[in-house]
């Protein structure tokens, strides 16, 4: 059941946008900066985040999609044959020696974190990997932190904050929901 809207729209533009100029202000600007988004809604966010700096910067940064599914240590999601529902990959470019800022919805225990920074690591070795997310609601599990937070949300163990994006859901916003 949900409880409140903690980020409508013009929240979550406002949030994205300061997040970009965080990101450029942080690098010295976006040279060899990438962004990976990891699946699903991180994705989205990555290239939102990716325009905003555009229009900011004059020039674009390259976003790639990560899926997670293999790196998990909590493999949920099965198929019928009980093998993982993998999505897919795709980084159309070199992450060796690059600024990897990873993007994602929600930081909760730092798990899905951990599981993204191995995934990269597979694919190249990174100068540097940052991590910006829209939501930090605690609760870590992990040593992880963001180093890019669209809103801190502190929430109990008996609430849930699901992120809404047109992209998917034909609707942006953030909102705590009851379990």
């Amino acid at each position: 059941m949900q409880k409140a809207v903690v980020l409508d729209e013009q929240a979550i533009r406002r949030a994205l946008t300061r997040i970009a100029h965080e990101i450029i202000e942080r690098n010295k600007g976006i040279d060899d900066c990438v962004l990976i988004g990891i699946k699903t809604r991180g994705i989205y966010l990555a290239k939102r985040l990716a325009e905003r700096i555009e229009q900011i910067e004059g020039k674009a940064v390259p976003v790639g999609e990560l899926d997670i599914t293999l790196y998990r240590d909590d493999l949920t999601v099965k198929t019928i044959d009980h093998e993982p529902l993998v999505k897919g990959t795709d980084v159309p470019f070199d992450v060796t020696n690059k600024k990897v800022i990873l993007v994602d919805d929600v930081l909760f225990t730092g798990r899905t974190v951990r599981a993204a920074m191995d995934a990269v690591m597979d694919l190249g070795r990174p100068a540097q990997i940052q991590l910006a997310v829209l939501v930090d609601r605690g609760h870590r599990e992990l040593p992880i932190r963001a180093d890019f937070v669209g809103k801190n949300i502190p929430t109990s163990s008996s609430e849930l904050i699901v992120v809404e994006l047109t992209e998917v859901d034909q609707l942006d916003q953030v909102s705590i929901h009851e379990k």
